[in-house]
This record gives C-alpha cells, structure tokens and sequence, in this order.
C-alpha cells in the first residue's frame, strides 16, 4: 500500500505544479510551425519580463526563444528592443539554422502587441524563399 507522502504521491505533486508554471508562463507564449525546405520548424517566444519606457523610447522585452524540428532543437534567452507606446512594435531578427540540422539563415520581422511576440514575416537565405 503507498502512502500518501511516498513516491507516486510526490511524482504527481511534481507533474500537478509543472504543469500549472507551463501554463502560467503559456499565457504569453506564442507558438508557431513554419515549413522549411519541406521540413516543419515549430517556433515559440515566451515573454518573461518587459521594462516600462516612455512613449516612443526603448522598450525592452526579456524572451525565451525556441527552434526545433525532427533533427535538433536550442532555445535561447535575449532582450528585444522595441519601441514604447505604439500598438504594433517591430524588429528584425536573424536565426542560424544549422544547430536545427538545415541550412542557411531565418531572417524574421518580430512584432509585439498585446505583451505577446509574434512572428509576421519569414525570409530564409540564401535564395531569398519566402516562409511567411
């Protein structure tokens, strides 16, 4: 007979609140699958902090980045700097593909809004093919 304090109840009690930090952390993530070159890389950007800034200065906006397909995966933490006070704020990003087991660069335009970073354009080089 297992005890309540044993083994299978701490397992559970583990798995219950991992669950409940993913979905806390969900509530600004944002993920997407792009095909690349026929192959599926999922992308998603989890907010985890931003800086307050006056209207039309820096914003700073701390992500969790994450790439992955069939042959590798990395996730990756950066401060993107977007611009205070706009509705839609953008940057431009560039992913090195390799460590994903594909080649050449993901160039991304990034759009905040709503206190979620999305992905609005893609443009894989070299060869300038359209993703998104």
């Amino acid at each position: 007979m297992t005890n309540v304090y044993g083994r299978p109840f701490l397992a559970l009690a583990l798995a219950l609140s991992a669950t409940g930090a993913a979905w806390a952390q969900g509530s600004r993530c944002t993920r997407e699958t792009l095909a690349v070159k026929g192959m599926p890389l999922t992308v998603s950007y989890c907010v985890s902090a931003e800086t307050s800034a006056a209207s039309g200065h820096d914003l700073s906006v701390q992500v969790t980045e994450s790439y992955g397909t069939s042959r590798g995966s990395f996730s990756t933490q950066s401060t993107l700097q977007f611009i205070a006070g706009e509705s839609v704020s953008r940057v431009i990003e560039d992913v090195a593909l390799t460590r994903l087991g594909l080649e050449g660069t993901l160039h991304l335009t990034l759009v905040y809004r709503g206190g979620l970073v999305r992905i609005e354009s893609a443009l894989l080089t070299p060869g300038a093919i359209t993703i998104k």
